[in-house]
């Protein structure tokens, strides 16, 4: 046992993601209203982390998830399939008209002083329909999983998806597994179904069964009700307002042993100073601080996350996990898309200190 995580030396999948796959439509720096063509990104919050950790840490990652049998369907399952994440679906069938259907998000990158702009069509979505009982997860667990991980945003699509995160997250501690959430509280998501009032309630019987809790300390307070000081005078690079609240996490949570998060101090659009904090252990962890010039932020926080559970799956220190998860996620906001396109080589050498020196 090493973090006092129950981590298991080897199984048939590493790590398992349950959440709802969707594709973000990117114009560039270019507003909506202005758009004339778009990039198309496969994408999902927890899909991201089962991709980075497939494509750049080489492990063998899955994703349980709804999927529409039609050609947004198609084109989400291809991009699944070569970022060489294995496919967990239960299918739905679209009507030709009104769905069900596939997430869409819209989010512009902004530029310098004009901010990123973000937006959704989520009606009728597929993933919203997941409820206990859709997936047999002693199929899907059948040849051992070392890592089971969720995620806030897909707890928010409905009544039914928090209670599908729950059956999965105990099937995963039964089989064995390290049991991760990322809180990403959204109260736009929130507000469509009862604002923060339901949010809490649900988030709070979620974290009961974590051992592995992302989230920063507006997710602490809104999402878990965690006492904390006004977040809106703190500075994005000032780690002391989070350290001050994971006693109270680990006070009401004694069953968690990491709570990690990033920082970040958002000078504009394309120039942020980056950080990173964690307990491990009970051990408080800081990461270097960096300047990023930011060509797409989307996707940092779960580029983060794939890195430090990278680290914490392979065994490193803890100290170096989370550099780990801090090198990649600053990595990742310099590509385009919200999945990696980084080596673990990269990462490494970033987070041991490297420069963008050409190598040559």
């Amino acid at each position: 046992m090493r973090y006092g995580l129950n981590i298991q030396p080897r199984a048939d999948l590493d790590f398992i993601a349950l959440g709802a796959l969707n594709h973000r439509l990117d114009p560039g720096v270019i507003p909506f209203r202005k758009a004339r063509e778009c990039h198309i990104h496969v994408s999902g919050a927890e899909f991201n982390v089962a991709a980075n950790l497939a494509d750049c840490f080489r492990l063998k990652t899955g994703i349980v998830s709804a999927m529409v049998e039609y050609p947004i369907g198609d084109l989400i399952a291809d991009g699944v399939r070569a970022r060489g994440v294995t496919p967990f679906y239960k299918l739905f069938e679209h009507d030709g008209v009104r769905g069900p259907n596939m997430a869409t998000v819209y989010s512009d990158r902004g530029f310098g002083v004009r901010g990123p702009v973000v937006f959704y069509n989520r009606a009728n979505e597929a993933a919203a329909e997941l409820k206990p009982g859709d997936f047999d997860w002693s199929e899907i667990f059948r040849g051992g999983v070392r890592w089971f991980h969720s995620g806030g945003i897909f707890a928010a699509l409905s009544a039914t998806t928090s209670e599908l995160i729950i059956e999965g997250m105990k099937e995963a501690k039964a089989a064995g597994a390290v049991v991760s959430f990322d809180l990403n509280f959204r109260q736009k998501l929130w507000n469509i179904w009862g604002g923060r009032e339901q949010a809490v309630p649900i988030y709070r019987r979620i974290v009961e069964n974590v051992d592995v809790l992302v989230g920063n300390e507006e997710d602490l307070q809104k999402a878990l009700g965690i006492p904390g000081p006004d977040i809106g005078r703190a500075s994005g690079l000032d780690s002391s307002v989070f350290v001050a609240m994971i006693d109270g996490v680990l006070a009401s949570y004694p069953q968690i042993k990491v709570v990690a998060t990033t920082l970040r101090d958002v000078i504009s659009s394309s120039r942020h100073r980056w950080g990173a904090v964690a307990s491990i252990d009970g051990q408080i962890l800081t990461a270097p601080t960096c300047d990023l010039d930011v060509l797409d932020r989307v996707g940092g926080g779960d580029g983060f996350a794939a890195g430090l559970f990278y680290g914490l799956l392979a065994g490193e220190e803890p100290q170096e996990a989370l550099k780990l998860g801090w090198a990649h996620g600053a990595l990742l906001t310099t590509f385009p898309g919200d999945t990696t396109m980084a080596t673990l080589q990269q990462v490494r050498d970033l987070a041991g200190g490297g420069s963008a020196r050409v190598q040559r």
